[in-house]
């Protein structure tokens, strides 16, 4: 458990740090685009419409789900997931592509997974704003049930970087793992409640396996469906926290492992 601490207290430590760095890393990904940072919604938005045109219009004739229409029910469960999508791919290879920048410095290797995953938790923010203020004007407005996303929103945040901590070390030893999460999380997409209403039976129980599944529906529970869901669905609540603790634990320990041998494998 030496790793674990080691990397909960380089974390700790540097916090400052991470948020610095993070803005900074929003701010050069965006540099270059004419429309700068807005984009961190534009994108968002744009897949939000086809997705909707797609499976709203095309294979759901726009039919309400549980007396939510469904532009609604889809914008409030697929918030996260551009965060999520985003922060765990570019999460993985964090380490590989920032490696030779901090390589000659004594710098808490760790945190960069985590500071490129924080720095598209801007984005997130912004567009869950947009999605509640949409939301505001179709009449589901904000209750005590709203206070749940203090809890999901962090835990959005944690999962990633959990996972990005396991996958960024597995970047840097075997480099076929960028790709194998594209491919990856264009699964774990799909085997969610993001776009499609499962049935009920063993294809939700697969489904609840899946992190995305649980916070798509926290996120519907907490805007639209005014039910305390970590309550409600308690063992789900126990089984994504069980995840995040065992992530952290083997990335911190994979990490501590190798990282002093991350020159030889770059």
């Amino acid at each position: 458990m030496n790793a674990v601490w080691l990397v909960f207290k380089e974390h700790f430590k540097n916090f400052y740090l991470i948020k610095r760095l993070a803005e900074f890393q929003l701010r050069l990904s965006n540099h270059s685009n004419y429309l700068g940072m807005a984009w961190e919604l534009l994108n968002p938005g744009l897949q939000i419409a086809v997705y909707w045109f797609v499976f709203g219009l095309g294979m759901r004739s726009n039919a309400p789900h549980d007396g939510v229409p469904f532009i609604y029910w889809l914008i409030v469960g697929i918030s996260m997931w551009f965060f999520v999508n985003q922060g765990v791919l570019e999460g993985t290879k964090a380490i590989a592509s920032k490696y030779n920048h901090v390589a000659k410095m004594k710098f808490p290797l760790s945190i960069i997974p985590t500071y490129i995953v924080f720095s598209r938790f801007y984005g997130h923010i912004g567009l869950l704003a947009i999605v509640m203020v949409i939301c505001y004007f179709a009449g589901y407005h904000p209750s005590i049930y709203t206070v749940q996303l203090l809890l999901y929103v962090p835990y959005a945040f944690i999962l990633t970087a959990a996972i990005s901590l396991v996958t960024s070390t597995l970047g840097v030893l075997i480099r076929d793992t960028q790709m194998a999460m594209q491919a990856f999380m264009r699964i774990v997409f799909f085997v969610s409640s993001i776009l499609i209403v499962p049935p009920k039976g063993i294809v939700t129980d697969v489904m609840q396996l899946n992190p995305v599944y649980y916070l798509a529906e926290s996120y519907r529970a907490a805007i639209l469906y005014k039910d305390w869901y970590f309550i409600s669905h308690w063992e789900l609540t126990v089984y994504n926290i069980a995840i995040v603790i065992v992530l952290f634990v083997v990335g911190s320990i994979l990490h501590v492992r190798y990282r002093d041998h991350f020159a030889d494998f770059m």
